[in-house]
């Protein structure tokens, strides 16, 4: 791992091989790795097709041991928030995944058949009634075309479910990774980003890091978790379990830049349907966190699957911060300086 001083040429902007922000090509090498480290890999989440079975979850509690918990990170408790049927609740010390359930209701207007008499849908009228010709159609119009039922807005509601199957991110651009004093968090060799927990001395100093709220603590020793992308499935030959478990293929791992491009080829063919608010989060790599190992295809805003609209790496104002730190320094330096010149006088 290589070390950044406060006197570096990454704060200072101008080494493009160990930047604290912006895209990186390689995030693997950068953390050391030799030329032919494996392929960068991640998740790519495509929440149109999740059902919400929560198979993801159960198969990440299962293989990683997590024990029960509820949606207050309670151990062997089984609570039931009553809001939705998402009980878990959020991500987690012992909820590496979690599967949101949003539910949206909003008015739509569906056209309605007036009430007629009978035979009217079919566009036949009763044989005891005459033919009737309405003053606005021409009398030369049929009787199927006098008697078609006209439309009326019914001002129903549809309903509609959102949900998604979140996990940690992997950023490129890891905060939480930054800030470690003991070296717990550390980059593998797949480009993902994992907790020792037998290294972890539950400073904490990783959890207000993360721009998503990912990491947390357990109750009981302080000590951090999150989702690993099953590292230990990955160094003998096997795929994340959650992505294993998914029934829809929700849940996609494989090469990052497979991913990547797959992800645009399903957004584009969702675009052309005429599907609204679709969108790839997580996609870009010049955003905050230079693009991240887990990224979805959305339905809505961030904000309605409890994501950040706008995450950025705690750790990209470092150079900014240091920069002011010294120039305060200097200039009480000068006052001191300039009193006891003044003194001396």
């Amino acid at each position: 791992m290589t070390a950044i001083s406060s006197a570096s040429a990454a704060f200072r902007g101008q080494d493009r091989g160990n930047r604290l922000f912006g895209p990186v090509p390689d995030v693997t090498g950068d953390r050391g790795y030799a030329d032919d480290h494996p392929a960068r890999v991640g998740f790519f989440t495509d929440t149109s097709v999740c059902i919400g079975c929560k198979a993801c979850e159960v198969a990440c509690k299962e293989w990683n041991l997590l024990p029960m918990d509820d949606a207050e990170g309670t151990v062997d408790a089984l609570g039931l928030t009553g809001a939705s049927y998402d009980n878990t609740g959020m991500l987690g010390a012992n909820s590496w995944r979690h599967v949101a359930f949003v539910e949206q209701s909003r008015a739509v207007d569906l056209p309605m058949p007036t009430v007629g008499p009978p035979g009217a849908a079919d566009g036949q009228r009763p044989l005891e009634d005459p033919p009737v010709v309405h003053p606005q159609v021409p009398a030369s119009a049929t009787t199927a075309e006098q008697s078609a039922p006209s439309q009326t807005a019914s001002g129903d509601r549809e309903i509609r479910w959102l949900m998604s199957s979140d996990v940690c991110k992997h950023c490129t651009h890891a905060a939480c990774l930054d800030v470690c004093p003991t070296g717990s968090l550390f980059r593998t060799e797949f480009g993902t980003v994992v907790v020792q927990e037998d290294i972890c001395n539950g400073c904490g100093y990783c959890v207000p890091a993360c721009p998503y709220g990912v990491i947390d603590q357990r109750q009981d020793d302080g000590r951090v978790f999150k989702c690993t992308l099953c590292y230990d499935r990955l160094t003998d030959g096997l795929q994340p379990a959650c992505a294993s478990a998914c029934p829809t293929e929700s849940i996609q791992f494989g090469d990052l830049d497979a991913l990547q491009a797959r992800a645009d080829q399903r957004l584009a063919a969702l675009q052309e349907k005429g599907v609204e608010g679709a969108r790839l989060y997580g996609r870009d790599e010049t955003d905050g966190v230079g693009g991240a190992g887990a990224f979805f295809l959305l339905l809505d805003e961030p904000e309605v699957y409890g994501l950040p609209p706008d995450p950025v790496v705690t750790t990209r104002d470092l150079p900014a911060m240091w920069r002011s730190v010294g120039a305060g320094a200097a200039m009480v330096l000068g006052l001191i300086a300039s009193a006891f010149v003044g003194r001396r006088r």
